[in-house]
């Protein structure tokens, strides 16, 4: 069974590959919070791949941080990760869950 990581609204689950279509981006930011701006974002060595349903981690060397200004920081070992954000069910909709 994979490791499940939580960061506020966002989720992180271990993997054993990432998509051979996953694209590389730049930056450091996982996630940016819809009402106040701020952003759940990486410290540390690592490569940040997309694809359009998920964002997916590699990390290659040690362990990586993930910051926020609003939570405590939390670490993740070296490995490969998929990220996603939260959803919630409400009568009208399922929705992603606001930071």
């Amino acid at each position: 069974m994979s490791k499940l990581y939580r960061h506020g609204d966002v989720m992180i689950q271990e993997v054993k590959t990432i998509p051979k279509e996953a694209k590389k981006i730049k930056g450091n930011i996982l996630v940016r919070g819809e009402v106040t701006g701020h952003a759940h974002r990486l410290d540390g060595a690592y490569q940040i791949l997309e694809t359009p349903e998920f964002l997916y981690v590699d990390i290659a060397e040690n362990e990586t941080k993930i910051l926020h200004e609003e939570h405590d920081p939390i670490t993740l070992p070296k490995g490969k990760y998929k990220v996603w954000v939260q959803r919630e069910y409400t009568p009208e909709a399922i929705r992603r869950v606001i930071d």
